[in-house]
């Protein structure tokens, strides 16, 4: 768990401070942005404890629920986090909901001027970017991404698809 959380905010940490240097924001007013950053980062990983209430059949899903019924928050993310490759089927962890995020994204980001709001897109999307580069490293494949789709990509063309998603984003984050 320590593990992943130093990945996803090391790169939110690295892409947000990236984009206070290009943007110049170095203010106090800026730290809405950051705050939605930390939100945002976080909030994709809802989706393995909605896993969990969706397949309680599942033995990760009842060991999980264990330990939630005894307090141990902890030992519980842990498990998760462990256990994070057998979850195949969530919900934010898909190509559809990451395409339709970068549509809702595009709309935070030119019709809002709430930096929370553009912090925590931004940094949604980087989530789940981050966990498609950690699939395709370890799986070298994102089927769990397309399972909901009748596409399958090999690993240039998984890359392809990954590298096209950071030049969204890329695009995205000068919107700002």
């Amino acid at each position: 768990m320590k593990r992943e959380l130093l990945t996803h905010f090391g790169f939110a940490g690295l892409y947000f401070l990236l984009a206070a240097i290009f943007k110049n924001w170095f203010d106090l007013k800026y730290l809405e942005f950051w705050t939605g950053g930390i939100i945002g980062t976080l909030l994709p990983d809802i989706d393995h404890v909605i896993y969990v209430y969706l397949r309680p059949h599942e033995l990760t899903s009842q060991r999980v629920a264990k330990k939630l019924e005894t307090a141990n928050i902890f030992e519980a993310l842990e498990i998760l986090a462990v256990t994070r490759s057998e979850r195949s089927k969530l919900i934010f962890h898909t190509a559809p909901f990451q395409l339709l995020f970068f549509v809702l994204t595009f709309l935070v980001l030119t019709s809002s001027n709430s930096l929370l709001g553009m912090g925590l897109s931004v940094a949604f999307s980087l989530h789940l970017m981050v966990d498609q580069l950690l699939d395709l490293m370890s799986q070298k494949n994102l089927s769990n991404w397309f399972h909901q789709v009748p596409i399958s990509l090999n690993i240039k063309k998984a890359s392809l698809y990954w590298g096209a998603c950071v030049l969204v984003l890329l695009i995205l984050t000068i919107l700002i």
